[in-house]
């Protein structure tokens, strides 16, 4: 299969994992704000429901939190067995007050451009999520550089081991996928991964389930730079400014190819989201049963 035709299967994967994509992310991902207003959801197609009266004005005194719904809730812990439910609250959120995003990485680590990233980050004191492939991990180099996203308080995600279209697998590859991962991951990052991506935002049932009884939530993305297609520079940071809003995850990518478009769109968007007011930060782990 030549370079086109693997474009061309990318972007049909891309085209029919949108909308699934784009729900997942409003699924999971929610933001009380603390500014004015009920909750806002994260959705790329539909407005947020207002609230009403005294639970409006609750909402809009209380903090921003992303707050998911506990998918990872049924499944193996403390004893427990399979499919027990372990837990009624979110385990994972992000805090802050108004204009909160979220900067997501995926397909690394690449030795090329993920450090160039980490310092951009780092200039500014913000930190992001990286979604990353465990055969990308699995070298000596880029495992220390997963050591250092851990020191500089980035969250490592899992996006399975070689980045296969999940929908496609059986049950127990896809298992194999994740598992390995997460392995990979915890001897790297010093812990295992609280989240997932399904790659090509392709997601079921079971890439649901089996996330879930390894503990992992799932986490799309709301605004899609498309850098993988080498858009040019200032498209990339088009998208990002453009789509900005409270409750946004963007999704970039740190490896996969050629990235250092990414690298320059995110020097120049990052302070401008920063001057524009928003808080960009990452999901914190919540004690179990809170």
């Amino acid at each position: 299969m030549n370079k086109d035709q693997l474009l061309s299967r990318r972007r049909a994967l891309l085209a029919g994992a949108a909308v699934l994509g784009a729900a997942g992310a409003a699924g999971t991902v929610q933001l009380l704000t603390g500014d004015a207003g009920p909750p806002v959801r994260s959705s790329a197609s539909s407005p947020p429901a207002p609230a009403a009266g005294a639970q409006a004005n609750r909402a809009a005194r209380r903090p921003s939190a992303y707050r998911l719904q506990p998918i990872a809730g049924y499944g193996p812990a403390h004893g427990t067995p399979a499919r027990t439910l372990v837990r009624h609250e979110p385990f994972l959120r992000v805090s802050g007050r108004g204009r909160t995003m979220v900067l997501t990485f995926d397909d690394g680590p690449d030795p090329r451009y993920t450090p160039d990233i980490l310092r951009v980050l780092k200039a500014h004191d913000v930190r992001a999520m990286f979604f990353v492939c465990g055969e990308m991990v699995a070298d000596a180099d880029n495992k220390d550089m997963l050591r250092r996203m851990s020191d500089e308080g980035h969250v490592v995600g899992n996006h399975t081991w070689s980045h296969p279209l999940l929908t496609e697998l059986s049950r127990s590859a896809i298992r194999s996928q994740m598992e390995r991962t997460s392995d990979v991951i915890r001897e790297a990052y010093g812990e295992r991964p609280g989240w997932f991506r399904a790659p090509y935002g392709a997601w079921n049932r079971a890439t649901f389930q089996i996330g879930a009884e390894l503990g992992m939530e799932p986490l799309a993305w709301t605004v899609d730079t498309l850098d993988w297609t080498t858009p040019g520079v200032r498209t990339i940071k088009r998208r990002v400014i453009k789509g900005a809003a409270p409750g946004v995850v963007v999704l970039g990518h740190d490896a996969g190819g050629d990235r250092s478009q990414s690298v320059k769109a995110l020097r120049d968007y990052l302070p401008r989201l920063l001057d524009a007011g928003y808080h960009l930060t990452v999901p914190r782990r919540q004690p179990l049963g809170q």
